[in-house]
């Protein structure tokens, strides 16, 4: 089996002008925060981005999309990009991101390539009123289900710091112990000030006891660090890999820049961590 470090690589694929309310997020029409919208990327610059990540060593691709919901138009769109990408023989795990999605949308999907859809819960079905008025937790709970029940791989976590008590962490952990994903993405949120969010971010301790409770609800997962490890833990990202982490999104994320990706591996190999070869 290999043990390495999985990375995984997002593709923000459509940009912006979302009409949902999530409260810490950039793309929401809501917000009207200073980022790039465009309403679909380039194929031909998505299969470019996906050549170069895989040099890099990622074995993970993620297709993302703002907005609601999976639509003919997004389904049709993600079914090319992938199929282009898997006849370019690259290899990857293509994971699919278009929030909400019934289960004969996401069978098309995988008949033309995606593995995968991710769908994360955020925070617990408590306090994700707080967070978001305009589509209830279930539905993200219910499109998780879809996933697997198309015969999709699922990847759900969530964001930690956004004003949720401890309490909420631990619901949140056992509602994806109930999905048992195979990849559960870790988030820090991370201030904008166009946000209406004005949590301060989360320390390092704090965010690191999260890391920890994670892996204890959810011990077999592939538990990937994602946005606001860069903010949060600066150079110095050991810790988080002695927590339990063991899976990096590499390169940028939606509307930030990550870190570059060749910095990013030599920080992990430093650490005496291979990357894994195989996706397992």
């Amino acid at each position: 089996m290999d043990n390495g470090i999985f990375l995984c690589s997002i593709s923000n694929v459509s940009s912006g002008n979302c009409s949902e309310d999530c409260g810490y997020c950039t793309q929401s029409s809501h917000h009207h925060a200073d980022i790039e919208k465009y309403k679909f990327k380039d194929p031909d610059a998505v299969l470019k981005e996906a050549r170069l990540l895989k040099e890099y060593g990622a074995l993970g691709f993620c297709l993302v999309t703002a907005g609601r919901g999976l639509d003919d138009k997004k389904c049709d769109y993600i079914a090319k990009v992938a199929k282009m990408i898997k006849d370019d023989g690259l290899d990857l795990h293509i994971i699919a991101c278009c929030g909400r999605a019934d289960v004969d949308s996401l069978v098309y999907l995988k008949k033309n390539g995606v593995d995968s859809y991710n769908h994360n819960l955020e925070t617990s079905k408590s306090f994700f009123s707080n967070i978001c008025t305009t589509h209830p937790w279930n539905e993200r709970f219910e499109t998780c289900e879809n996933a697997l029940s198309a015969g999709l791989g699922l990847c759900s976590g969530g964001i930690f710091g956004l004003g949720e008590s401890w309490g909420d962490r631990i619901e949140l952990l056992k509602a994806l112990q109930i999905l048992s994903p195979h990849s559960t993405p870790v988030n820090f949120f991370i201030q904008n000030p166009a946000l209406p969010i004005k949590e301060k971010t989360l320390t390092r301790e704090e965010a690191l006891e999260c890391v920890v409770l994670a892996r204890e609800f959810l011990p077999k997962v592939r538990l990937m660090i994602a946005g606001g490890r860069e903010v949060v833990f600066g150079k110095d990202q050991k810790a988080l890999f002695e927590c339990g982490i063991d899976a990096v999104v590499l390169g940028n994320y939606l509307t930030t820049k990550g870190d570059n990706p060749q910095t990013d591996i030599e920080m992990i190999k430093s650490y005496g961590l291979s990357i894994a070869s195989v996706c397992h």
